[in-house]
């Protein structure tokens, strides 16, 4: 595994976006992405975290928080359950669609902590259960991006207006 740096560069700010639905998994997915981020020696004070109704919901307020350029680093949280109708395909996809998209305007590292799983126990499994908690990866992931895009000089791309 790589090195990773010791600590963020000073001032760095992170927003964490996290879906109300499915609270349950939700939340254990911001407990990890916080333990995660005072590892990496963030301040709290440096975190803002944001919580909107659905997945569906993260990409708009991910384009808000990285048009803000308050941010260095956007987390997303969120878990989606497939049920009996096609609303559990249009729901990922767009999500992930839609802070995939957030990322390359802005050029601003994203962390995909989405769950899309088959039941309520998967989910649970991958928010601190047996799967480890993926809230976690996601919040890593996006730090070595940001460190990634320091690195290679890229600087942010002009906000829209």
């Amino acid at each position: 595994m790589p090195a990773r740096s010791p600590s963020p560069p000073p001032g760095r700010r992170v927003a964490v976006i996290v879906s109300r639905f499915n609270e349950e998994v939700t939340t254990r997915l911001l407990e990890g992405a916080r333990d995660a981020l005072r590892r990496h020696r963030l301040p709290d004070s440096h975190v803002d975290v944001v919580w909107v109704p659905g997945a569906f919901e993260l990409p708009v307020a991910a384009e808000a928080a990285a048009a803000s350029e308050r941010y260095d680093v956007i987390v997303a949280l969120g878990c989606v359950i497939r049920g009996e109708t096609p609303h559990f395909e249009y729901v990922a996809g767009e999500a992930a669609r839609g802070l995939g998209n957030v990322a390359l305007a802005h050029r601003i590292a994203v962390g995909f902590g989405v769950l899309t799983t088959e039941t309520l126990e998967q989910a649970l499994a991958r928010a601190g259960g047996p799967a480890g908690n993926k809230g976690v990866e996601a919040a890593e992931a996006a730090l070595q991006t940001a460190d990634v895009l320091d690195r290679l000089g890229a600087p942010r791309a002009a906000s829209r207006d």
